[in-house]
């Protein structure tokens, strides 16, 4: 009987299990994703990357970071500037991967297509494939209701299998989420702080609905010493008012009514959406991390492509 209660939440997109993100693999593992402007490639592999990583080329130098090699500390620019620097190279090898999934409460709602949580999961999936494919390591911290989980890098079908396994876990924690409203974001970035490693891709996946200076420290802390994409995960209520009228609206144990008939209380809530998003973007801005917006019910292979770029493999051999 549970297993059929999981199926059908599975079907109606309010859970993600292992299998439905294994099956993922199919398509992700037959395209090579690129970021576009202002970004670098998602996937090093054995391709030339313009990633800043510990090759043999020098590209720049930046402020040291813990956990750097100090055999790489540029003592030149650390004397004329009085803050001790390393120096970044281009590199042409593989690099560890690290995805954060945040399913604070708020990610458990959904009004197309599945939840939110459901939609990063999927997302978070593909990226998943698509490192390995590449050859790369992944790693990751998926933050749910249920607690913090760590996943150290690992390489090929084994590493990728044990992050999906936790990701749908995560996704099943529903009644956890309904009775807590705790937001996620902060301490899963003050954890990823922690164990990325200096040199490394960090993917985020979040609707970073609750974001502040806290937030803001732990991004600027990371992109000191990691090349970073945010993937914000958005139901299009959050982007479009839907037709004027007294909704009703639940999360599974409290109800309340949503009253949209009235033009201020329209006006409001738009100008709420706007200046959440707003804060946002120019907070991803100022720390030049490339954003992408996944939207509930939208296609999100799709969506990474068109983003992201992508080419079958077998065309980039």
């Amino acid at each position: 009987m549970e297993d059929a209660t999981l199926e059908y939440r599975v079907a109606a997109g309010i859970v993600s299990d292992t299998e439905s993100l294994i099956a993922i693999g199919a398509s992700a593992r037959k395209l090579v994703l690129n970021l576009r402007t202002g970004a670098r490639s998602i996937l090093a592999g054995a391709h030339l990357s313009r990633f800043r990583g510990r090759g043999m080329d020098y590209a720049e130098s930046r402020d040291y970071a813990p956990g750097d090699d100090a055999r790489h500390i540029d003592w030149r620019v650390t004397a004329r500037t009085g803050r001790t620097h390393t120096k970044l190279y281009v590199e042409e090898r593989e690099r560890p991967v690290f995805i954060l999934v945040d399913l604070s409460p708020g990610m458990f709602f959904g009004t197309r297509g599945s939840f939110k949580s459901v939609t990063a999961a999927r997302a978070a999936a593909y990226t998943a494939w698509s490192v390995i494919a590449a050859g790369d390591r992944i790693g990751g911290v998926v933050a749910s209701p249920v607690g913090i989980r760590d996943l150290r890098p690992a390489a090929g079908r084994r590493g990728v299998l044990r992050f999906l396994s936790v990701v749908a876990e995560s996704t099943q924690a529903t009644e956890t989420a309904a009775a807590t409203d705790a937001p996620l974001l902060d301490p899963a970035l003050a954890h990823l702080c922690g164990v990325a490693h200096p040199g490394s891709l960090v993917v985020l996946f979040s609707d970073f609905h609750h974001c502040g200076e806290e937030t803001r420290a732990s991004l600027a802390r990371l992109r000191k010493h990691c090349d970073m994409v945010a993937c914000q995960v958005l139901d299009p209520l959050e982007r479009e008012l839907p037709a004027a009228a007294s909704y009703r609206i639940s999360d599974g144990n409290r109800k309340a009514r949503l009253d949209l008939t009235m033009r201020s209380g329209q006006g409001r809530y738009r100008r709420y959406l706007a200046a959440r998003q707003d804060r946002v973007q120019e907070m991803l801005r100022e720390q030049r991390i490339p954003l992408v917006e996944l939207v509930n019910g939208g296609d999100i292979e799709e969506t990474l492509i068109g983003a992201f770029g992508g080419a079958h493999a077998s065309e980039t051999q």
